[in-house]
């Protein structure tokens, strides 16, 4: 085994790289899409389907603002998959998905608690 990534994850990693270029481009004309940032794309094994997983500079950005960004991108989604096809030059370019990432704030919640249950406890982020 080499410990090279599979196939599917190097196409996930230059897909979302191409995304991103395209956002900074420009290309998603949609305002409901600035400020917004491709986190990870997941690939299938068989390179059928893509999720992208997006995400708003804006740390406190609203539910509404969450759904509306997606929803850009689900309209762009033509255009979208037609740039990555002749950018990526894959045989069958995969079908995009869109999500909004919610890694990232199950993590500052985690965080939270870990706080709350430090505090509660009397204990202070230098004690060791």
């Amino acid at each position: 085994m080499s410990g090279a990534p599979k196939r599917s994850v190097r196409v996930g990693e230059r897909i979302r790289s191409e995304l991103m270029d395209l956002l900074l481009r420009g290309g998603v004309g949609d305002p409901r899409a600035a400020g917004a940032w491709i986190t990870r794309v997941e690939v299938t094994d068989d390179l059928g389907i893509a999720r992208v997983y997006l995400r708003l500079t804006d740390p406190q950005s609203s539910e509404r603002q969450q759904r509306d960004v997606v929803k850009a991108f689900v309209q762009a989604t033509g255009f979208l998959r037609r740039e990555i096809g002749h950018r990526v030059q894959l045989k069958y370019t995969p079908k995009l998905e869109f999500f909004w990432d919610e890694g990232v704030d199950r993590k500052r919640r985690v965080e939270e608690i870990l706080a709350e249950i430090a505090a509660e406890r009397g204990d202070t982020p230098d004690e060791d």
